[in-house]
């Protein structure tokens, strides 16, 4: 405790999450003092709110507060906010049903280093808001308005009917917001339906800053607008255009690619591409870093080949529900993927495990492979297979014919792993998932819901890595809860829901022996409901609890509950 406080908060700040500062403020008044100083974010929810001012005090140093979890007039909890000295540069107001431009304007008047505003789907956005949006808040380089909700009815065709919106963000909104908003880098209008090219326009000649944009599902823009826009925006950055309508020609959109010269990230998810199109982006020779091509139609092996072979330095590549990939194709792919180090392969149907090991062998800086609803577990195992310690994650949902002989080469070729997730993986048993846990002792994110064979983790060793376990619908019993209160004692995050075979006793054990547990579900299991209170109770980190179906706890309860740091909520 003689240390210099400047040396704890180096300490500190080391953990990486501001979460693990909760029981070091528990060791001394010292420590207690120096966690709230380094506090910077702060999540206001519904049961928070009555606190919310002394939490404010506790925290003197908070940039980032998110009021995005409350419904509960947000415009007179700005209001008030803005009364304290405060240096926030973030502020996320989203999912309230209407703009709180009142308090908006009172907190930004006292707070001039706002530099980040997220307000998604907030109901009946108007032209005035985005308007008071760049008026209190002139120094903004994030803004995220997409996916305004405007409660419109739906004609009978099933399309909504967008003539009984009261308001809407137009092309003339925008036109006001960017010529105030000199310093934006990043834009989401997503989700904003009657913006056309027009807005991309302005948008473009007023921020010149711009580096980042995201305009999916925005039917009235066209690659037109896209095409002017990376033209003009010398520092643009990255691109995400998802599902506005792009026609097969891409002709004018595909020609200003070699103009945004700093291009490096782009995602073309659920449009629709011709292999001309591809090649018009390899022939472009951009800093190409991240591609996206999930759910997209039309192009063929012969033009991400092209695109591929031409950016071997990709470090990001998403080609989800590429049905026409198979094991010959992405064994050929491969060759030109050294520098990947995240690949999404989901639901690409006619992969098998060939496409696994391949990427596995190939690829050496390879850390995340996601191949969720393919074909794996159907083909035989090859004898050139070889470990890669890069390996931290594997997302390999709704295979259901992995086994557990698949699991055991995982266990054996990515010894570093971290992150598994198995769900819906019907063929898998606490053999297999035993394996992995044993020679992988980095894991730390167990996910496996649905896997009704799984009635324990087939373990009998520690797992001090350990945090998220996510066994919603598992095969679960009292003895596999047994396992995890004997040997995952620094447990965060449990789900249980829809576990049938877990018992009162067994989630006791869990509960006593996991010291650090700070979130448990237990919604439609067979737990008794009695013993939700002795839970909050007995372990005080927890800080929210689903309780078994038939519990709903009383307003009373409820906030007894959440006096003692624990929510809650309705079984």
């Amino acid at each position: 405790m003689d240390l210099p406080e400047d040396c704890w908060e180096l300490i500190l700040n080391s953990l990486g999450d501001e979460r693990r500062f909760e029981p070091v403020s528990l060791v001394s008044h010292k420590l207690l003092s120096i966690t709230n100083n380094l506090r910077r974010n702060l999540n206001i929810t519904q049961q928070a709110l009555p606190q919310m001012f002394n939490l404010l005090r506790r925290f003197p140093n908070l940039k980032k507060l998110d009021f995005s979890q409350v419904t509960l007039d947000v415009d007179g909890f700005l209001c008030s906010v803005s009364e304290r000295e405060m240096d926030l540069v973030s502020l996320n107001i989203s999912n309230q049903k209407e703009f709180p431009i009142t308090g908006l304007q009172e907190l930004a008047s006292k707070n001039k280093n706002l530099k980040e505003l997220v307000c998604s789907k907030i109901g009946f956005l108007k032209d005035e808001d985005v308007i008071a949006i760049a008026e209190s808040c002139p120094a903004l380089e994030v803004l995220d308005i997409s996916y305004p909700d405007y409660d419109c009815s739906f004609l009978p065709d099933g399309s909504q009917d967008y003539r009984s919106c009261e308001g809407f963000v137009s092309d003339a909104g925008i036109y006001a917001m960017a010529m105030k908003l000199e310093r934006l880098q990043k834009i989401d209008i997503s989700g904003n339906f009657f913006l056309t090219d027009k807005s991309l326009a302005s948008i473009t000649a007023n921020c010149r800053l711009l580096r980042e944009l995201v305009v999916n599902d925005c039917d009235c823009i066209t690659e037109f607008g896209i095409g002017v826009l990376m033209s003009c925006s010398r520092n643009l950055s990255s691109v995400s255009t998802s599902g506005i309508g792009i026609s097969p020609i891409h002709q004018f959109f595909g020609q200003h690619f070699g103009e945004a010269r700093n291009l490096c990230e782009i995602d073309l998810s659920n449009s629709y591409l011709s292999d001309e199109f591809l090649c018009s982006i390899a022939e472009a020779s951009l800093k190409l870093e991240k591609f996206s091509l999930s759910h997209c139609h039309n192009y063929t092996f012969a033009g991400i080949s092209v695109l591929l072979r031409k950016y071997q330095s990709l470090e990001y590549l998403n080609l989800q529900a590429a049905n026409f990939l198979i094991d010959e194709s992405m064994i050929e792919l491969s060759k030109f993927l050294q520098s990947v180090i995240s690949i999404n392969l989901g639901y690409c149907s006619k992969l098998t495990n060939a496409t696994f090991f391949t990427l596995i062998r190939n690829c050496p800086l390879l850390n995340e492979v996601k191949m969720e609803v393919t074909n794996l577990g159907i083909e035989e195992f090859t004898n050139d297979l070889k470990i890669n310690p890069r390996v931290k994650a594997l997302h390999l949902a709704g295979n259901g014919n992995l086994s557990d002989e698949f699991l055991k080469k995982v266990a054996l070729l990515c010894p570093s792993l971290q992150v598994l997730d198995l769900s819906c993986c019907l063929g898998i048993t606490e053999e297999g998932i035993g394996e992995i846990l044993r020679n992988c002792r980095e894991v730390r994110h167990l996910e496996i819901y649905f896997c009704r064979q799984l009635n324990n983790l087939g373990i009998d060793f520690e797992l001090p890595k350990l945090e998220v376990l996510l066994a919603s619908a598992s095969g679960l019993n009292e003895d596999g809860l047994t396992t995890i209160a004997n040997n995952c004692g620094r447990l965060l995050y449990l789900n249980l829901d829809k576990c049938l075979n877990v018992t009162t006793n067994g989630v006791v054990k869990v509960v006593v022996n996991c010291i650090s547990l700070r979130e448990i579900n237990l919604k439609w299991s067979n737990v008794n409901v009695g013993i939700v209170a002795w839970m909050v109770f007995t372990r005080p980190s927890l800080r929210k609890i689903i309780p078994p179906g038939g519990f709903t706890p009383s307003d009373n309860q409820r906030s007894y509950f959440f006096n003692h740091g624990c929510l809650v909520c309705k079984g």
